[in-house]
């Protein structure tokens, strides 16, 4: 991969990295102050709860995220960026344009999914 293409790559992986991190820091700011709030009845309850447990969620998803485009950045560093894992191949540019911490190829994440 030419370098101005990891460049590329490197810079919409840091731009999502800042992203996701403002989306977390903002819901655990939410849910803080949702849990400071002084609820009146059980529908207020059962509210509080469902949102609480749809921002975790959320949060527990971009946490993945966030992993997974740490392990990338780190592949960018060391050279190792837009190989899969499974097959050792390139992985397409429009994959990586489409999921820029991809780790398989089209083929290989369709075994992998098949096999889940």
């Amino acid at each position: 991969m030419q370098e101005s293409e990891l460049n590329y790559f490197k810079e919409i992986l840091e731009s999502r990295k800042e992203q996701i991190i403002k989306n977390i820091s903002g819901v655990n700011a939410e849910l803080a102050q949702l849990s400071s709030l002084e609820l009146n009845d059980e529908a207020d309850h059962a509210a509080m709860n469902n949102n609480s447990m749809v921002e975790s969620a959320i949060v527990s998803q971009q946490q993945r995220e966030l992993r997974e485009i740490d392990v990338t950045l780190a592949k960018i560093v060391k050279g190792d960026y837009g190989i899969c894992e499974m097959c050792e191949d390139p992985i397409g540019f429009q994959r990586l344009k489409v999921k820029p911490h991809a780790i398989y190829c089209i083929d290989c994440r369709e075994i992998v999914e098949k096999s889940s």
